[in-house]
């Protein structure tokens, strides 16, 4: 068995996420579709560092992929490529250890979400514009209260009971681009819907109608608030997978330009 770490980039505004769904089309299905036109007649794995949810787009999605055949990685990535919708694309096939998984090894992961400060003809699938005037300075601060190892029940769906809800945040920058404001969050991993519900929260800080005394209130009892004020999925991209190694993230860069 030979074992490849696969990265891909993809729109996500097609597809109900990555997870394969019955009855709705996915980027792991579409991939997984793909692969079985390269090896008709042999069984193989393949999984991701993680799920997106739906309509989120990926810059550099991290998945592993273990079958039993001898192709070289670069004909791998040009075969998928070729079998591939236009919206998906793999940017690199290289050879893993054997022990190699994607989720399992992965340390840390970093989103992007873009806010644009006017109405774009050319960037609405990838924004979400918000008309209101933002007080940058007073979200930044308030992001600072999502540092840590927190209990993020209230930015999420997830049932309690069933899985964790804590999740450490390790960076929040906000950063200005153009007509762009940029948050990105770097964490140890996240859950469903928090990263667009706290894009959401601070929002609605920048607008003047929270304050960071509302954020501690969220962080500390269970409220029904930030899933009303979850941000379009459009704006947000999985930006990296960080394994043992990798470097910092660097700069925080828009996805697409807007003046």
């Amino acid at each position: 068995m030979a074992r490849f770490r696969i990265i891909l980039e993809y729109q996500g505004r097609r597809y109900r996420g990555w997870q394969i769904q019955k009855n709705a089309r996915t980027v792991q299905g579409e991939v997984v579709q793909a692969l079985g036109s390269i090896f008709p007649d042999l069984k193989f794995e393949f999984q991701a560092a993680g799920r997106t949810d739906a309509g989120v787009h990926a810059l550099m999605q991290v998945a592993h992929l273990e079958v039993q055949a001898r192709l070289a990685p670069a004909l791998i990535q040009t075969k998928l490529n070729q079998a591939l919708p236009a919206d998906i694309n793999v940017l690199r096939v290289d050879l893993a250890p054997s022990r190699f998984h994607a989720r399992h090894h992965a340390e840390r992961r970093s989103y992007i979400y873009q806010i644009s400060r006017r109405r774009t003809a050319f960037a609405k699938n990838f924004v979400w514009w918000v008309v209101d005037p933002l007080d940058l300075s007073a979200m930044q601060e308030a992001g600072r209260l999502f540092l840590g190892m927190k209990d993020f029940r209230s930015f999420t769906d997830e049932r309690s009971d069933e899985k964790s809800t804590r999740v450490l945040v390790e960076d929040l920058r906000i950063a200005e681009e153009g007509a762009l404001v940029l948050i990105r969050v770097v964490g140890s991993h996240f859950i469903w819907k928090m990263v667009r519900r706290m894009v959401g929260v601070l929002v609605e800080v920048g607008r003047g109608r929270l304050t960071s005394a509302d954020i501690d209130a969220f962080l500390r009892e269970e409220s029904s608030r930030p899933a009303e004020l979850t941000a379009p999925a459009s704006g947000l991209f999985l930006e990296r997978v960080f394994y043992a190694g990798d470097p910092a993230p660097g700069p925080v860069r828009a996805m697409i330009r807007v003046d």
